[in-house]
């Protein structure tokens, strides 16, 4: 019986979440979950799992080649450009096809007041002069370029609390992990006064019911674009992740015909 191919899974989303599920238990794939580690308590996965980061380009290239990793499947979040630049790297040096599951972004509506921005410098000088209740849903990692706009009253919805030692004065946490329900996003939009919405355009359906919810209420959205990310084979969705690796080891097995 082939030995089955080992699969190294860069997660922390729901993408990669649905991965693990999809081949947990499978036979045709030994596969190990590495998470970055910025969230103190994940989700329980039903896979190995590893947390912490690999040490850069070199580190992950070791990785890959002390554990005879055989495919490495990229299904980080749309903005960690840095671990997919990495992951890019480290398997053209070690020869390790790289699979990049690649969320699609949300796209404007009729009805959506965005305003899009480079990144969360940008996004706080765009709230403007005058004070704003404003609702922040970027995670944790960025409130500190809030700073230098003091003047606005903040919302910060984040899963763990924020580390950064300089943060707004005025500011409040609401410690929360999607998915959210659309009518709950427009009660809390509601109940806070909030005047603007500041987010990235993350993709997909657990976090989307906040930009209803802003349309729903006419609110603004300062949109934080996405950085351009390094990407190997790009499939859509964990089945479709699934389904390459099946082809692939289908197309590597050796012909049976006329035995």
């Amino acid at each position: 019986m082939a030995t089955p191919p080992r699969l190294l899974i860069l997660g922390g989303t729901i993408e990669a979440s649905a991965l693990a599920r999809l081949i947990a238990g499978d036979a045709r794939f030994a596969a190990t979950l590495s998470l970055a580690g910025r969230t103190s308590t994940p989700r329980p996965q039903p896979l190995p799992t590893r947390i912490g980061g690999f040490g850069g380009i070199d580190g992950l290239a070791r990785f890959l080649g002390d554990h005879a990793i055989d495919v490495l499947i990229d299904a980080t979040h749309p903005y960690a450009d840095q671990i997919s630049a990495n992951a890019l790297a480290a398997c053209a040096t070690t020869g390790v096809p790289l699979v990049s599951i690649t969320r699609a972004a949300w796209q404007a509506q009729a009805g959506d007041r965005w305003q899009v921005v480079r990144d969360a410098d940008a996004a706080a000088a765009a709230l403007g002069p005058t004070p704003r209740h404003v609702f922040l849903s970027l995670g944790r990692l960025d409130l500190h370029a809030f700073a230098p706009a003091p003047h606005h009253h903040y919302l910060a919805r984040t899963i763990d609390p924020p580390q950064q030692q300089v943060l707004p004065p005025d500011i409040r946490f609401l410690q929360a992990r999607g998915p959210f329900d659309r009518a709950d996003e427009t009660r809390l939009l509601s109940d806070e006064k909030i005047e603007v919405v500041v987010s990235k355009n993350s993709g997909g359906a657990a976090t989307y019911a906040k930009i209803e919810a802003a349309r729903e209420l006419g609110l603004p959205v300062v949109m934080i674009a996405r950085p351009q990310k390094a990407v190997g084979h790009v499939v859509q969705s964990a089945e479709e992740a699934v389904a390459w690796l099946v082809q692939r080891a289908h197309d590597a097995a050796p012909s049976l015909r006329g035995v």
